[in-house]
């Protein structure tokens, strides 16, 4: 049992997430690795069980969460009790189920995507590249909530109907579909404000294609590799609408507290407003760990896979 040392809290740990940043770790190829042994979970939700001396401002018994963004080292979380700085726990407002609390890390990310990496001038319409996984999901709840049009690339008829179901506009099936002419189908020949791509590969560049004036392509991962085209000879193809790419990492707010915090901050109020309603997947218990991970690496969940006590 963790014991809370100064200026730290215990939680008691009742919802964890599970994310690709856990598997990674426990592989051991995670680029911000914890030192060995490690423990993988990086988002854990549950209520403060006790108090270290110097600790102002938190209950016992308080609804809170932890990512462990907000600690020194990632990983640490997939734990019944959990030992952490008072100042790195997000209070929940009591009304907000500790399960949905816990997929907010997707929000987080998904927050910073439509909010700080676009143009100043706020896009009308969005393009989410594999609109039914986690933060697929929710960059479209938060688009709809900014009022964007959402369009959204999917495999399967099934996660059409997902992806619609939590507020996509248009989808777009990636597999039997030309992506480009068809988003351009979709909006009339303007196309769209922002692209938002996790997948990278020899398809990137070709997204150049759909953005309309002053558009972003915007890369947060590269789960299929870099693309292999020349991206300035592939932007200087579409001079007449002033082309950005940009790439995001969350790890950009590794050392700027107050911005992480405040997408936190944004989204638990949306969540305690219903504005957003995460999508879990699964929901099994700690000890079935092997098996959440796998369903993650099998990439066929619709939504957030989670674990309770």
């Amino acid at each position: 049992m963790p014991t809370p040392g100064v200026g730290q809290v215990q939680i008691r740990a009742e919802a964890f997430g599970v994310g690709q940043p856990d598997a990674l770790i426990r592989r051991g190829v995670y680029k911000w690795m914890p030192p060995l042994p490690a423990n993988p979970g990086n988002d854990v939700a549950g209520r403060i069980s006790a108090l270290g001396s110097g600790v102002e401002g938190l209950q016992v018994g308080q609804k809170v969460l932890l990512s462990a963004r907000d600690l020194s080292q990632r990983g640490g979380c997939y734990a019944d009790y959990v030992v952490a700085p008072a100042d790195a726990v997000h209070v929940l407002p009591d009304n907000v189920d500790l399960q949905a609390a816990v997929c907010l890390s997707n929000y987080q990310v998904a927050y910073a995507l439509l909010q700080e990496c676009r143009h100043p001038r706020a896009p009308a319409s969005v393009l989410v590249i594999g609109a039914a996984g986690g933060v697929g999901t929710a960059l479209v709840q938060l688009a709809k909530l900014a009022q964007m049009t959402v369009i959204g690339t999917v495999s399967t008829d099934e996660k059409a109907e997902f992806a619609r179901r939590h507020g996509a506009d248009h989808v777009i099936f990636y597999r039997s579909e030309d992506v480009v002419a068809r988003t351009r189908e979709l909006t009339k020949g303007a196309g769209v404000g922002l692209v938002l791509d996790h997948v990278c590969g020899s398809e990137f560049a070709s997204y150049l294609g759909v953005l309309g004036k002053w558009g972003t392509l915007l890369s947060y991962n590269a789960f299929a590799g870099l693309p292999e085209e020349n991206l300035m000879a592939a932007m200087r193809n579409h001079l007449d609408i002033c082309p950005a790419v940009r790439c995001f990492s969350f790890h950009i707010y590794d050392h700027d507290r107050e911005g992480r915090r405040a997408l936190m901050r944004n989204v638990i109020d949306a969540l305690s407003h219903n504005a957003i309603k995460p999508a879990i997947s699964a929901v099994l218990k700690l000890e079935d760990v092997r098996q959440a991970h796998t369903l993650l690496e099998q990439g066929s969940a619709l939504g957030k896979i989670i674990m309770t006590r």
